[in-house]
């Protein structure tokens, strides 16, 4: 008998290898090959008008210095931040971002760097059609919670009294679309976004506007200080803040006094008294087991925002 030659045992492979391409195309498909397939494809039935937040869980996060990232703002969606903030200054009539004179530009203002995105997310967030022809809430950014609004600090670092009306006027597209949340007539209506004076902006100016959507963020440390002659609500202001390093200074590191503990809880408890959500700023940064036990404290003792750097780490948090 014949032995095979390595051509014919070649031959012989390249037919099996055949037949087993075959065999697998045509035996049982399983779910993860129906499921890439659909994928690959253009099937109408996998795509939805709101699914640009697709799966982001909305956490109360507030990103510091936002406009520091590398992509302002959707960064921060991303990992499903609540709460977003702008430096602005005015200069010529403009409203730039930025922490200091020597960091703007031309092209990173309030408006390219926030309200425009702002729009175009909340756009596809909000599709016109038969089916929301009768909607009366706007959703919000957020896919999987379309009624969480996201909170835009604005802290004015010139002249606030100056920069106000330009910043109100700025405010206009999303003012005229709905997404602004506004109080007015006494009742406050939460829409998609809720805008936050902090920094220089003007208290008496800020209480003075009728309708209102922009509101003004309260001094943690001073709801119940008379002679700043202000009823502290959240028509007025949703949130209060304060520098976490004079509030209350434990650096994290060691054990956390009473007297430190007795500070948190009060001031949070004098804003929850009043409707107010709580926020220290300026919480350590590092080592990161000392910013995680800050963040811990703050958390168990009702703080309500995390103020955090290091988005990705909050959020996992």
């Amino acid at each position: 008998m014949q032995r095979n030659s390595p051509l014919m045992a070649s031959k012989f492979l390249v037919i099996a290898l055949g037949v087993t391409c075959v065999l697998e195309s045509f035996g049982k498909a399983t779910v993860h090959q129906e499921i890439l397939q659909l994928e690959n494809s253009n099937d109408t039935r996998l795509k939805y008008p709101t699914q640009f937040t697709q799966n982001i869980v909305p956490k109360p996060i507030h990103s510091h210095n936002d406009y520091w990232r590398d992509v302002p703002l959707l960064t921060a969606i991303s990992f499903g931040v609540q709460s977003v903030e702008a430096d602005v200054g005015l200069f010529n009539g403009t409203l730039f971002v930025g922490h200091e004179q020597a960091a703007l530009t031309k092209d990173r203002t309030l408006d390219s760097l926030y309200i425009q995105p702002l729009l175009q997310i909340l756009e596809k967030q909000n599709p016109k059609n038969a089916f929301t022809v009768n909607a009366t809430q706007p959703n919000g950014v957020f896919d999987t919670a379309s009624d969480v609004s996201l909170q835009l600090l604005v802290d004015i670092k010139t002249d606030g009294v100056e920069a106000l009306p330009f910043i109100l006027k700025a405010f206009e597209p999303l003012r005229k679309a709905g997404y602004l949340t506004t109080f007015a007539n006494g009742t406050l209506t939460k829409s998609a976004v809720t805008v936050i004076g902090t920094g220089n902006s003007p208290l008496e100016q800020v209480k003075a506007l009728s309708p209102r959507d922009y509101f003004f963020d309260a001094p943690l440390t001073q709801l119940t200080d008379p002679s700043l002659n202000t009823t502290w609500d959240p028509s007025l202001s949703p949130i209060a803040s304060t520098d976490y390093e004079t509030a209350v200074g434990w650096n994290g590191i060691g054990n956390i006094s009473d007297s430190q503990i007795a500070n948190i809880t009060k001031f949070v408890q004098d804003a929850h008294d009043r409707g107010i959500k709580a926020r220290f700023w300026d919480t350590p940064g590092w080592p990161i087991h000392a910013r995680e036990n800050v963040w811990r404290v703050l958390a168990e003792n009702g703080a309500d925002w995390l103020n955090a750097d290091d988005l990705e780490a909050a959020s996992n948090f």
